[in-house]
């Protein structure tokens, strides 16, 4: 861990938290890559930027304030958004350990995703969505070291463990016929439906977030779709909440301060658990729901 390097893409709210807790811990080297300017609106999701930043290019604003959290961590900086694409992303991904992408959609996500995994580096998105927040990560063949607590006392207590992560684009074909009432329960599908929805909506609509009440009946009709093709337990959801939907066509679009340090702060927790590989990291789609401050943990696509 101490000589990883990190690429994270995009400095918003929840890359904020997520660098924070990284340079914290002692990594080696961190690559950022952000090409736009300070708004008002990021003044109130992250601690990074100040009022008089307002129309700086973010990194520019934000560098020195990384650095001084552990001047032991170097700090690169790329203000070009053109890196992240083609063969200039190619070799940006090369160079690194691991690659995080921050409040991306989902097409984007996708074609970094394959990159990173065409050149065995590991993958990590999170974002949030107004209350709702998520992380996804494709390790590809991780090895682990976890306990066996199946062993009797004078055995070994630790035992290696190796788990197979799927791309982005497999885990969103998962089907989730296999799990009962229970299961299905447990991992909060309606938010999981709601947040896919999102995607497909910004997939739809040329990257662009839904803003207003007039997106809810989309995204309503979205999810349901989603639902139904996912083959979801119909005993416990036929079709996503009207109410939820509603909130997230006109929350989604913004970024608050809590979810983000919530979600910025376990995605920094994982990329250094799976850097350390002493423990088993999200397996593999998190969902964070600020309605009940909730988090449940979805396996799409897994083993």
């Amino acid at each position: 861990m101490r000589n990883a390097t990190i690429l994270v893409v995009r400095l918003t709210g929840t890359a904020t938290e997520a660098i924070k807790n990284m340079v914290l811990a002692g990594i080696g080297r961190l690559v950022i890559v952000d090409g736009e300017a300070v708004a008002e609106e990021d003044l109130g999701a992250g601690f990074l930027f100040r009022d008089e930043d307002v129309g700086k290019k973010r990194l520019e604003a934000a560098k020195l304030r990384i650095e001084s959290l552990n001047p032991l961590v170097t700090v690169e900086t790329i203000t070009d958004a053109s890196v992240l694409k083609g063969e200039h992303f190619e070799q940006l991904v090369r160079g690194v350990d691991l690659v995080c992408v921050t409040d991306w959609d989902r097409d984007g996500l996708i074609r970094m995703n394959e990159v990173c995994r065409n050149n065995g580096k590991p993958f990590y998105a999170g974002g949030t969505y107004g209350l709702l927040g998520y992380i996804f990560c494709d390790l590809l063949s991780h090895d682990y070291i976890a306990p066996d607590r199946s062993a009797p006392k004078e055995a070994p207590k630790n035992v290696k463990k190796t788990a197979e992560y799927p791309p982005l684009t497999v885990a969103l074909r998962h089907r989730w016929t296999g799990l009962t009432k229970r299961q299905t329960k447990e991992v909060n599908p309606a938010v999981v439906f709601s947040l896919l929805a999102i995607w497909q909506y910004q997939s739809l609509h040329a990257g662009d977030l839904p803003n207003d009440l007039s997106a809810a009946t989309e995204l309503q009709s979205i999810a349901n779709s989603l639902i139904t093709e996912a083959d979801v337990n119909k005993q416990v959801l036929t079709e996503a909440p009207e109410t939820l939907l509603q909130a997230i066509s006109t929350t989604a679009i913004h970024e608050f301060s809590p979810v983000c340090a919530i979600v910025g702060g376990m995605l920094a927790q994982d990329i250094l658990k799976a850097l350390a590989a002493r423990e088993p990291p999200i397996a593999n789609f998190f969902i964070f729901d600020g309605n009940t401050g909730a988090g449940t943990v979805t396996r799409l696509a897994m083993p």
